[in-house]
């Protein structure tokens, strides 16, 4: 028996419709689907069955989160052109919005209606979903959790009580409360016992603790075993309670450990250091202490790991800027919250009239506090060496020409509370310091950063729209050289000028010689554009130096967030406009920065 079968062309999507949607706008719903002509206006579509059926779930859900409990969507095909290609049409029945009348808690004897409904996304008078609900459901569960009950059971439900009105319904199970016990740690082969147990203590899990079953939820996704995982780099960790002690549960953190050590090569390209080349070779379970027995042994597996120490060495070569640094990071130094970092570096760049090369050594200590604050205290000490010096360089060049020694003490204190080191969508970002500067000159830095994170909105698709603020300030006391002085624009400054195309000039070719003090403000919206990884950019830039008044710009860029195995990679592109500016001062209306491993 013999079979011919024949695919047929594939099926374009033509244009896509909707007919019956009132409530919601046709480009809110078309952010939830994907059986649509094109993605991000170029790639096109082609139609999938299966897919189609997905999005009539997603646009039934889309409702859903808007109170139309009751919303049916059907989809109509239209073939054209020998089934080449395929128009589509949503049929939406909206029906109801729903609204809450009353929102009803019961079993809850340990945390009152107050202390629970407080953080609830549902609110008597605004419309009801079974998203909200669910949110309210976990945070019900979070509340329980994280003071002990383990085994709290919650359950949700709605109570239709008139033509468009709800009682939103929880009963909760509370359960037993419990304390930790013992903590059993296995599967860790390379990564020692005390370095988790450090990561377990800073965030209080230690025995005689209340059992916060929110940060060890026995899934890998609380926030405590993401914190293990993440500072032991291993592929899993997961904390289970066990044992049937009345009022003591203890807790079983199981490991599956992963590549602590990597080498990377990589480029990078902005327009500000120009090309840049990387050959990265990083230990994050690096152990000064674990000797080879003999020289064979030397790259073996298991010589130099096991502490959970950093051994950073970086080679970066490049057109306009090269840097080269060995560094060495202890976590918790003495077995307590306070890491500890040691740093050699060299540095080397091409300025408009001359050369500067720097040797550093740096000496770190970040004491870390409850609630995100911490305490640094640093040490540096380094050579700047200023050479091949122009003919025409500013005479402030010449003060400082061949090497210049410093050694500084540097204070200081902040605070994170951001939800995310790499993309974070909300809390703050602030740090004050202090730093003196003794040897062949003398003088005091002063510097405050403060970042602000807030969404602004999240669309059916749950990607967020993102305020940043940025305002940042510094100051000279004494007399510096113009080396350590501030400048301003260029990525990360003052957008629409150069890098250090803002700053006090002299000489005969206008150099810039740099400013006793800086201030400046920006504000960044980020809008998702195509899943999480691309994002349009809109931003307002200001800032002010010593000599020339205020500068300004506006702005508009794209970011693409390039996946990585340690994190995204961020790659920009940025468009920005001068709105107020000084005549001496450098403009550059497009700026680019990007990095990339390959």
């Amino acid at each position: 028996m013999h079979y011919t079968i024949d695919k047929g062309p594939k099926v374009k999507i033509k244009k896509t419709r909707f007919e019956g949607n009132k409530a919601l706008k046709k480009g809110e719903l078309n952010k939830v689907i994907k059986s649509k002509p094109k993605n991000l206006l170029i790639f096109q579509n082609y139609f999938k069955q299966s897919v189609l059926d997905d999005d009539i779930v997603k646009l039934q859900q889309a409702y859903d989160k808007r109170g139309y409990l009751d919303t049916n969507v059907e989809a109509k095909t239209n073939f054209i052109k020998n089934r080449t290609g395929v128009e589509i049409t949503f049929v939406i029945e909206e029906g109801k919005q729903y609204d809450v009348e009353k929102i009803e808690l019961t079993g809850n004897e340990f945390l009152t209606d107050a202390n629970l409904m407080s953080t609830f996304r549902l609110k008597v008078g605004q419309f009801y979903s079974n998203e909200k609900a669910e949110y309210d459901k976990e945070e019900i569960l979070k509340a329980y959790r994280q003071r002990g009950f383990i085994n709290v059971a919650v359950e949700s439900s709605r109570q239709f009580v008139s033509d468009n009105k709800i009682i939103a319904k929880f009963d909760i199970e509370e359960g037993e409360r419990f304390r930790i016990g013992i903590i059993n740690i296995s599967g860790n082969k390379m990564v020692q016992d005390k370095v988790i147990r450090r990561i377990l203590d800073e965030s209080e899990f230690k025995p005689g603790e209340w059992y916060n079953a929110h940060i060890a939820q026995g899934t890998g996704e609380g926030l405590l075993e993401k914190d293990v995982r993440g500072s032991v780099y291993s592929e899993t960790a997961v904390i289970t309670p066990a044992g049937d002690k009345p009022g003591q549960r203890d807790a079983e953190v199981r490991i599956k450990e992963g590549k602590t050590g990597s080498i990377i090569f990589g480029a990078g390209v902005s327009s500000t250091d120009g090309l840049i080349g990387q050959v990265v070779y990083e230990q994050r379970n690096f152990d000064y202490k674990k000797w080879p027995s003999n020289w064979r042994k030397f790259f073996s597996e298991n010589a130099f790991k096991g502490a959970g120490q950093t051994l950073r060495i970086a080679l970066e070569p490049g057109t306009q800027v090269s840097r080269y640094s060995v560094s060495f990071t202890e976590p918790f130094l003495k077995d307590k919250p306070i890491s500890m970092t040691l740093a050699g570096s060299s540095w080397e760049r091409g300025r408009e009239s001359y050369d500067e090369e720097r040797q550093k050594g740096f000496l770190g200590f970040t004491k870390r506090m409850k609630k995100g604050w911490y305490r640094t205290l640093a040490f540096r000490a380094e050579n700047v060496n200023v050479e091949s010096i122009e003919d025409d360089a500013p005479e402030e060049v010449r003060d400082v020409e061949g090497g210049n020694l410093l050694g500084g003490v540097k204070v200081g204190f902040g605070r994170n509370t951001t939800d995310n080191r790499f993309l974070p969508t909300k809390g703050k970002n602030y740090e004050l310091s202090y730093e003196q500067v003794a040897g062949d000159h003398t003088f005091g830095v002063v510097e405050g950063t403060y970042r602000w994170y807030k969404t602004l909105r999240e669309d059916l698709a749950r990607r967020k729209t993102v305020l940043e603020t940025k305002l940042y300030a510094g100051s000279i006391v004494g007399d510096a050289p113009l080396f350590e002085k501030f400048y301003g624009g260029g990525i990360g400054s003052i957008r629409g000028f150069d890098y250090r195309g803002v700053s006090p000039r002299s000489g005969p070719d206008d150099d810039p010689v740099g400013s006793d003090w800086i201030a400046t403000a920006s504000s960044e919206v980020s809008i998702p554009l195509y899943s999480e990884t691309l994002a349009g950019l809109l931003f307002v830039d200001t800032g002010i130096i010593e000599t020339g008044g205020v500068r300004a710009s506006v702005g508009i860029g794209v970011q693409i967030m390039i996946p990585q195995w340690f994190g995204p990679v961020p790659m920009r592109f940025e468009l920005a406009a001068p709105l107020m500016k000084s005549d001496e001062d450098d403009t550059q209306i497009f700026s680019f920065s990007a990095g990339a491993l390959f």
